[in-house]
């Protein structure tokens, strides 16, 4: 069997979000509560008993995530489940990097907390959107955005999912004439997301060069597992640098098709989501139908996955 975990990213947060791992699990409490004393803030409270609305803002959507993935991955950990590579969308890329141990979990939290404020705060006084369109090829896409562009109009591919999705981002004109001239090239299922920021384009360069200062502070480590970077679906290795990589992430759109790509040819064939939501698992399956993907969210989905694994042995 060969493993791989993926972590997912913004807008998979939902209150109550790994309440019942964290009241049953010893090791997953402590996660929240570590966490918690680092940054100074009660996570547990801010995922459990929080406002949607109050969990929904970046700052505290990024911090989430990140700490209920990590408090499932420790049980999955303590329980012998362990990944034959990893990676993650936009802030699951750091999940990976510290389950890989090229961060430690400390300098990881720190740098989601800098992350979420930067890209919540550090962006131009503008109306953004950003719409997920299905079932075109990406390159029909680029051409929209091209044109467009050209017009002095703002709008660009941010985040490639799989080869049949592709979220555009941009001024909110610029969105919706997007949107009406693929409605003319035939494509229909057009989604308007509730992240309404600029996400990996380049309107947050200032959250990019706050965030390069952060970074300069982190010390990176030898990783164990591979880990495939969302910039351009390869696997770090160290000779990368990171600092440059992740802090230009921000700016650059998130290329998960060539990661689904790349888990492929690495012949896996167990796809475990750890963390709120089910995108990846989603994304996965729809490029291939036969995958074995998983994913654990809850108590549920966590005993069906320890029992697949205990059976597969």
């Amino acid at each position: 069997m060969k493993i791989a975990f993926m972590f997912p990213g913004q807008g998979s947060q939902t209150v109550g979000m790994g309440k019942d791992i964290y009241e049953k699990y010893n090791e997953a409490k402590e996660i929240y509560e570590k966490a918690s004393e680092i940054l100074n803030i009660d996570v547990a409270k801010l995922c459990f008993e929080g406002e949607q609305e109050e969990l929904n803002k970046t700052k505290n959507a990024q911090i989430a995530i990140l700490v209920t993935s990590l408090a499932i991955l420790e049980v999955l950990k303590n329980n012998g489940v362990e990944a034959d590579i990893c990676t993650g969308l936009s802030l699951g890329e750091y999940t990976a990097l510290i389950y890989s141990g090229y961060l430690s979990f400390e300098d990881g939290i720190k740098l989601i907390q800098k992350r979420g404020y930067y890209m919540e705060n550090c962006v131009p006084k503008e109306e953004f959107k950003m719409a997920a369109v299905i079932g075109a090829q990406s390159s029909i896409i680029e051409k929209v955005c091209e044109n467009l562009n050209k017009k002095g109009m703002f709008v660009v591919p941010a985040n490639y999912n799989y080869s049949g999705q592709t979220v555009i981002s941009g001024n909110k004109e610029a969105v919706e004439e997007a949107t009406k001239l693929l409605n003319d090239e035939g494509i229909r299922k057009i989604i308007e997301l509730k992240t309404s920021g600029p996400f990996h384009t380049e309107k947050l360069l200032e959250a990019k060069q706050l965030f390069e200062k952060e970074l300069e502070k982190v010390s990176f480590m030898e990783g164990k597992v591979p880990v495939i970077k969302n910039i351009d679906g390869s696997i770090y290795t160290n000779n990368d640098n990171m600092k440059e990589i992740l802090a230009k992430h921000i700016v650059s759109p998130v290329r998960f098709d060539k990661a689904i790509k790349l888990m492929e040819d690495n012949d896996i064939d167990t796809y475990i989501e750890i963390g709120p939501g089910r995108a990846l698992s989603g994304f996965v399956k729809k490029e291939n139908k036969e995958a074995n993907v998983m994913n654990v969210c809850d108590i549920e989905t966590l005993n069906k996955v320890l029992e697949y694994i205990k059976e597969s042995k």
